[in-house]
């Protein structure tokens, strides 16, 4: 396979700004919900640098590298004492992760829904005709990458936000036993996941996100 230096830039951008944006999501929330801890350690802001994992950063380029970028940012410290709500508190600032994810693939999906609809879309192709420009490229990756990382850190094992979001609807003693299970077996899932390349969770996403592409776009075409 031909190595695409446009593509994998984009990509690289795209994904660790996304990293950026969800990161920041948990600890706006945490902070909100009385929480200091993300506001002590400079986690309430946008820069990159403040949410990004050095390691995590090096998986994703080298992952990038066989087209299927895996990583992981800099984990938000909470503390749910803080919440009035141990297990609302926790539900919300997990769930705005992904959340975060959902509102940037919402607001580039409706833009492209809007260009496809009125006939606007120079702006996404080559003048040549051959291929996404680097704006069509830039919205295509923004709104697929987002669906990917909402969708991915849904589910519901350990280090993932689907772990806590779900044990925080469980009842009390179940969640507890659940989080016990997930924080034991659930890295050897990931493990596993970025060793495969993609292979395992690529066909679990990949129908996810086309059919939440064409919901919100209208059209399969950037699925």
């Amino acid at each position: 396979m031909q190595f695409d230096a446009r593509n994998f830039l984009v990509g690289l951008i795209v994904i660790l700004l996304s990293i950026t944006l969800h990161e920041f999501g948990h600890a706006f929330s945490a902070d909100r919900l009385g929480d200091p801890t993300p506001r002590s350690q400079g986690r309430v802001t946008l820069w990159p640098d403040k949410h990004l994992d050095p390691l995590g950063t090096i998986m994703i380029i080298f992952t990038l590298l066989s087209g299927f970028g895996i990583g992981w940012g800099k984990p938000v410290m909470y503390n749910p004492r803080y919440f009035k709500s141990y297990r609302w508190g926790t539900f919300i600032t997990k769930i705005c992760g992904p959340l975060m994810n959902l509102l940037i693939a919402l607001v580039v999906g409706l833009f492209l829904r809007i260009s496809l609809a009125t006939g606007h879309v120079n702006w996404m192709y080559e003048r040549t005709g051959d291929g996404f420009s680097l704006y069509g490229l830039f919205a295509i990756e923004f709104l697929v990458t987002n669906l990917a990382l909402m969708f991915f850190n849904l589910i519901p094992i350990h280090p993932l936000d689907g772990q806590k979001i779900l044990s925080s609807l469980m009842p009390m003693e179940m969640g507890q036993r659940f989080d016990i299970f997930m924080e034991q077996y659930g890295m050897i899932f990931l493990i596993i996941v970025a060793v495969s390349g993609g292979r395992i969770i690529g066909p679990l996403l990949t129908p996810a996100i086309s059919h939440a592409v064409q919901l919100i776009v209208g059209s399969p075409l950037f699925g």
